[in-house]
């Protein structure tokens, strides 16, 4: 943390006239001032932290408090302890001449209660991020610091209203935000929030329910709304901050992008949000190979293939035709078809199918008790029953316990089974989705693998069922014995008191520990979540849409993507996308901006894709580089590429489009066009993108890999 007598600026000499007095001092005033604050604030949070852990742990929900007060102290002091005071991104003057406001990551108060840092999040915020000279929100100026190395090495100001000239340098010849698209790229994704613009915001702060539809073309922002706006949603909606097991999901195409993204949202003060990849939500998706014909892929990506894993399961939740006689200690009982249709219709709906065998029997054992006759009490006669080893396994073959590996294998080996669960499927489709080695795996299978575990539940419920009540039954049995024997000892009766509740069973069953009793681990994946991020979201066929669906009840979603970039086609509108997948509330919003791409490199890319799709959104780029678009040889690229790395110290290039090529920095990436998706370098070589492919596919994955570059593009052919 820089100290209160140091200066925060630290600008080169190029930027003297910036350092004059009048122009930082007041900034220079108000961060020594956010100095003090932290330091007292970090050791206030260190203290108190201290303190909660050395706290009894306690049990049950005051457990949890502490838990939950641990985490939230943690959090807030790895903040403050990541940033400094480069917590603020800049500050406003309000046109009505009140005193800055200050915006930070994260908001700061001192001890008197005075204001430091607003979060860039609070409503008080917003015309820093969404003030233009259209709208100036009731500002008069802004401005917007640069920081290295915890120090101001650069700011920026931006004036509304004519008078707010005195005391800004509000001439520069760049913005905070077209210096930054300038500046080089690096591995991870840069820290953007002080250039956030003004259409980008207003989509950030967009209400959370229902579908939020962000589409746009390339270097509109998209990944930086959808990332922002996940942290934006946990600080403003109570739904998602209070939820336990993780309010949010961010879902990226692929694991590239996952690693560029990975420090914004902890760079945003967020460690909550749970980031994956689709294929992470299934166990099988970390060897799962895609598939390569088109074909199969196509008729398991619907929503009636999913729903095919519903008749599929039925099939075994059929009532037996047969009837059996249960022999007990004091008669025999007859147990017919209508017993049994009656002990399966007591399932409760919504029941998984490996947890509702233990309704079954109960129900069964309920209405075989009721049938016998004699002078034997009910309790001994269904205990007797419940260890029947005849009838059990009878329930047990009626009602089998399910693996959804089993259960898709079954569909794509034993073609009578795939007919009868998907009648719509002609011979040739039925023969096509057949295959040897049913259990390998490929992506296609994955949202129908997932449907089955969802419908299925946990094949071991009914077994850990049965061992938490028999560990139950145990401990209430020893708790007895204890009982008993203290009761005896002290045989008196005083009328009151804890020797007389003892006698009651509600107070033998409340001195049995739960909470020691076997338990599963939570799938973190699971959900439910309250929202969900798709980023690239083009791409997902109807079958994944459902995987996303089943873990957000409330179908609340950011969908950010582009139908340009769609490798497969998007002829659809998103709303018709979205509602024919299960969405009900749809709002859409359009950025129209290329920020990232300069102008002569989308001179070149509009033509690949209108060629194909003569709609495609493709955005106005802000700005040029005055570097033309390069051709050359395929022989070319390593003399290429070694020569950019001499000239440039910084910044990072991708070759694309040469699986053999290896790389001889790491500041030098080799991906195929699919995977470069979301990403963004300051050089990009194609190789031979011609070789792409034909049609939709291959002009998308020429366009979207001509976008990737932010400042230089070479196009090699010949190889």
């Amino acid at each position: 943390m820089t100290p209160a007598t140091t200066s925060a600026f630290d600008l080169p000499d190029r930027l003297a006239h910036k350092a004059a007095p009048e122009l930082i001092g007041g900034d220079e005033r108000h961060f020594a001032a956010v100095a003090r604050c932290l330091e007292e604030t970090i050791a206030d949070l260190t203290d108190r932290l201290d303190a909660q852990r050395r706290s009894p742990g306690g049990k049950g929900r005051q457990a949890m408090d502490r838990d939950a007060e641990i985490h939230r102290l943690t959090a807030r002091l790895r903040a403050l302890r990541r940033f400094g005071l480069d917590l603020c991104l800049g500050h406003m003057a309000g046109a009505d001449g009140s005193p800055p406001v200050y915006v930070g990551r994260l908001g700061l108060t001192d001890r008197e209660g005075r204001r430091l840092l607003v979060d860039w999040r609070s409503p008080a915020a917003e015309p820093f991020f969404g003030a233009t000279h259209a709208d100036p929100m009731g500002l008069a100026a802004r401005r917007r610091y640069r920081w290295t190395d915890g120090r101001v090495s650069d700011y920026w100001d931006e004036v509304f209203t004519p008078g707010a000239l005195t005391g800004h340098a509000a001439l520069d010849d760049q913005s905070a935000f077209i210096a930054s698209l300038g500046a080089d790229r690096s591995p991870r994704m840069r820290d953007v929030l002080g250039t956030i613009q003004a259409d980008q915001d207003a989509v950030i702060r967009a209400g959370s329910r229902g579908a939020l539809v962000v589409d746009g073309g390339p270097g509109t922002g998209k990944t930086v709304v959808a990332l922002h706006r996940s942290a934006y949603l946990l600080y403003s909606d109570p739904r998602l901050g209070q939820h336990r097991r993780g309010g949010v999901l961010f879902v990226g195409p692929h694991r590239p992008y996952l690693s560029y993204v990975a420090d914004v949202l902890p760079g945003l003060g967020e460690e909550g949000v749970q980031t994956c990849v689709l294929r992470d939500l299934v166990e099988e998706g970390a060897t799962a190979r895609e598939e390569t014909d088109l074909e199969v892929a196509r008729l398991k990506s619907s929503a009636a293939m999913v729903g095919a894993i519903e008749k599929a399961v039925a099939f075994y939740e059929e009532p037996p035709a047969e009837a059996m006689t249960v022999t007990t200690h004091w008669s025999d009982i007859h147990l017919g078809p209508a017993d049994w249709a009656a002990a399966f219709a007591a399932v409760e709906p919504g029941t998984p199918h490996n947890e509702a065998p233990d309704q079954v029997r109960e129900e069964l054992l309920t209405i075989l008790v009721a049938r016998h006759e004699g002078d034997v009490p009910d309790e001994l006669v269904r205990a007797s029953l419940a260890r029947d080893r005849e009838l059990m396994a009878a329930v047990d073959r009626a009602w089998p316990v399910l693996e959804a590996a089993d259960l898709v294998a079954d569909l794509w080996s034993v073609p009578a089974y795939l007919r009868m669960c998907a009648p719509w499927l002609d011979r040739e489709e039925v023969r096509a989705l057949q295959r040897a080695r049913p259990r390998e795996w490929t992506v296609s299978d994955l949202p129908l693998l997932d449907a089955a575990r969802q419908r299925l539940g946990d094949p071991e419920a009914s077994r850990r069922a049965h061992r938490r009540r028999a560990a139950l039954a145990a401990q209430r049995e020893r708790m007895a014995d204890v009982i008993d024997d203290l009761l005896e000892a002290h045989s008196y009766d005083d009328g009151e008191g804890v020797l007389i509740m003892l006698h009651g069973q509600d107070m033998r069953n409340s001195l049995v520990d739960e909470s020691a009793l076997p338990a599963a681990d939570p799938d973190r994946l699971a959900g439910p979540f309250v929202h969900i991020v798709v980023d690239e979201a083009q791409e997902l066929t109807d079958a994944e849409w459902q995987m996303l669906l089943r873990r957000c009840p409330s179908r609340s979603f950011t969908v950010v993507g582009d139908r340009a970039q769609a490798r497969h086609g998007f002829t659809e509108s998103w709303r018709e996308r979205l509602e024919r997948v299960g969405f009900d509330r749809i709002e859409t919003a359009s950025l129209g901006i290329n920020y990232r791409t300069p102008r002569e490199i989308m001179a070149e890319a509009e033509p690949v894709i209108r060629a194909v799709l003569p709609d495609a959104n493709v955005p106005v780029s802000i700005r040029g580089t005055g570097i033309p678009v390069r051709r050359a040889a395929a022989t070319e690229l390593h003399a290429i590429v070694d020569t950019w790395l001499a000239e440039h110290p910084d910044g990072i290039a991708c070759v694309i489009g040469d699986p053999a090529y290896r790389p001889p920095s790491p500041r030098v990436r080799s991906l195929t066009p699919e995977l470069s998706k979301g990403l963004e370098f300051d050089l990009v070589v194609l190789v031979d993108p011609e070789d792409f492919g034909t049609g939709v596919e291959g002009a998308v994955d020429h366009y979207v890999a001509m976008t990737r570059a932010t400042r230089e593009l070479v196009v090699l052919t010949g190889s």
